[in-house]
């Protein structure tokens, strides 16, 4: 007899362990909600686009780094070496006060990474707070923050505080010039607008007070927005983290370049036969890499010095095609199961090659992963360690994937936490598999193991929770809705929506007696007028956050920093909103100005 649903999720909710699958964990809830920031376009002397400005940021690293500059730096300095950028990538000459800005930074750098946290300034404009809802009073040295939580201040300020750093929330250049003034303080990272940044730089040439600047993206004082990513960098950036230059892009592009055909062949050995070369050009197919890139990550922060990981060892390209092995094994196991024609914009393997084909080769890429993990030359006991997770892994993603199944056999609503939980299971262990597998290797002492534990089921979530809003949104080959399998957004709908034709429609949805090609509009309006997709995202920034919080008892700063860094390449850059007062009365005046010229 088979397992009923409510049976099989309840298996699903077992996780690995000593014993795998034969400890319940705590039960899934709901992450406390985070400050959730939105886009808007930024000042015409910024880049709008987060990838041009992390291009821009890195060229600004590599271009320090080639002509060895030295702080401190006169502003015609920094805007003859922002020049010299422009010029070498091309853009627009009226970033030029932007990139002198990001080439302050670069300078002061290693300067900053080796003054201890107690001795630096934290100094944020209160204008990152919500102001109208902001019950936080003021005295003469600024904003004193309530810690109610409604905006990113609160936990920008605690985390700096947790490190030891001087916290003021205010704004003006005034302020600047006396704390350098009193000599109490020997290092800056400060968040402001490009015009307050102009008028500060001056006081901090003539004290050579290393400082890095974060810019606001808009400077009119009305619900600016700020790379967040870029603030938390800057606050844990210190010498004890050997990775902080390490270019993850960089070595995302290298894990990657081990899956074309001849590096598989060199990895893997010759392919013999069809089975092994479909099953190549599979694995060679597009994807993303993630997993193995973290595995490299945490291989890279164990090795502390140095940031190239061109010349990896064999053994460490071997468990990252293994762990993709894995990954790719699934997809096709998934693409059956799901009923799906497409995977990566092409033809899924079993619409390709058939089903049996396709189940041989899913079979055979579970093989191979296993084959190089138990090639790696390490001790016994660590790889029958690793072959163990390895495989505590599939059941787990296995009890998840069945627990849809299962459900599928007889569909009902589910509510966001029993979404959360599929989730919980079919995503996050792979990536616990990936990180773990990453340590074991690189030989990552045992608490900090049991970190990624955690980290991996926030991060997990996450991704799955992005990957449902990406399928709404058309920017997935995927879509759960209209495939009608368990969805986030549908259980966030079904629970707001009103009693009666609204919660008829979303049941009749969950229990497919619908096609949501036929509802499509009906459903879009109540997801618009439930706000679900807000929800949803709310939930995606609160898990992303979990994530972070998750790396505190890391001891490791190069492990805590890379994984940190690691959340805003997968899941991007988040913008914080708020203004500058200082230049409020000047903007608003010029808002008015504008206004009655117009008409």
């Amino acid at each position: 007899m088979s397992q009923s649903y409510d049976t099989q999720l309840a298996d699903a909710a077992l996780t690995t362990g000593t014993a795998p699958g034969r400890s319940a964990p705590e039960p899934i809830s709901l992450p406390a909600r985070v400050p959730r920031q939105r886009y808007r376009r930024t000042q015409s002397n910024i880049p709008d686009d987060a990838a041009v400005r992390d291009h821009l940021k890195r060229a600004v690293a590599r271009h320090v780094q080639q002509e060895k500059v030295v702080p401190p730096l006169s502003l015609s300095e920094l805007r003859d070496h922002a020049l010299a950028v422009i010029r070498e990538t091309g853009v627009n000459a009226i970033y030029g006060d932007y990139l002198s800005v990001l080439v302050n930074n670069e300078a002061w750098k290693d300067d900053l990474a080796r003054i201890p946290y107690e001795k630096r300034l934290f100094l944020v404009p209160k204008c990152l707070r919500v102001e109208e809802l902001c019950p936080a009073p003021f005295d003469e040295f600024g904003l004193l923050c309530k810690e109610c939580g409604l905006c990113s201040l609160h936990d920008l300020t605690v985390e700096a505080e947790r490190l030891g750093y001087a916290v003021l929330v205010a704004e003006g250049s005034a302020l600047v010039t006396k704390m350098v003034a009193t000599g109490s303080i020997e290092a800056i990272v400060g968040v402001s607008c490009l015009n307050v940044l102009e008028k500060c730089f001056p006081h901090m040439e003539a004290a050579a007070i290393p400082g890095i600047s974060i810019p606001l993206l808009q400077d009119d004082c009305v619900n600016t927005t700020v790379d967040i990513n870029w603030i938390w960098d800057a606050l844990h950036l210190t010498a004890a983290d050997k990775s902080y230059r390490l270019d993850l892009d960089a070595l995302k592009t290298t894990v990657s370049s081990w899956f074309d055909c001849e590096s598989l062949a060199g990895i893997m050995g010759e392919a013999e036969g069809e089975t092994e070369e479909i099953a190549r050009a599979w694995l060679s197919r597009a994807g993303k890499r993630w997993r193995p890139y973290l595995s490299t990550c945490v291989y890279m922060a164990q090795q502390g010095e140095g940031n190239e990981v061109c010349d990896a060892p064999l053994d460490l390209k071997k468990l990252g095609v293994a762990i993709e092995c894995f990954h790719k094994a699934s997809l096709i196991h998934d693409d059956i199961e799901d009923g799906d024609a497409e995977r990566y914009q092409e033809q899924s393997l079993h619409m390709e090659y058939g089903l049996p084909v396709a189940l041989n080769v899913g079979d055979f890429l579970l093989g191979e992963g296993y084959r190089l993990i138990g090639e790696i030359k390490m001790a016994a006991d660590i790889k029958v360690e690793m072959l163990q997770t390895a495989a505590a892994g599939h059941v787990m993603l296995s009890r998840g994937q069945g627990a849809e199944l299962c459900w599928a056999r007889a569909p009902r609503p589910l509510s966001s936490l029993d979404v959360l939980q599929i989730f919980r299971q079919k995503t996050a262990p792979a990536f616990e598999v990936a990180l773990r597998l990453g340590a074991l290797y690189a030989g990552v002492d045992r608490d900090s193991q049991a970190v990624l534990k955690t980290y991996s089921e926030s991060l997990g979530i996450a991704y799955q929770v992005r990957d449902d809003l990406d399928d709404f949104s058309g920017e997935s080959d995927s879509h759960d809705l209209r495939d009608l399998r368990p969805s986030l957004l549908l259980a966030i709908a079904h629970k707001r929506a009103k009693k009666g034709e609204e919660k008829q429609l979303l049941e009749a949805l969950w229990k497919q007696e619908r096609d949501y090609d036929d509802v499509a509009d009906q459903v879009q309006r109540i997801f618009r007028e439930r706000s679900v997709v807000e929800k949803a995202r709310d939930l995606l920034a609160a898990y992303e956050e979990q994530a972070v919080q998750s790396l505190r008892p890391l001891t490791s700063p190069t492990l805590k920093g890379l994984l940190r860094r690691v959340i805003g390449k997968i899941f991007g850059q988040p913008t914080l909103e708020g203004y500058c007062s200082e230049f409020e009365a000047r903007n608003a005046a010029g808002r008015a100005a504008g206004a009655k010229g117009t008409g």
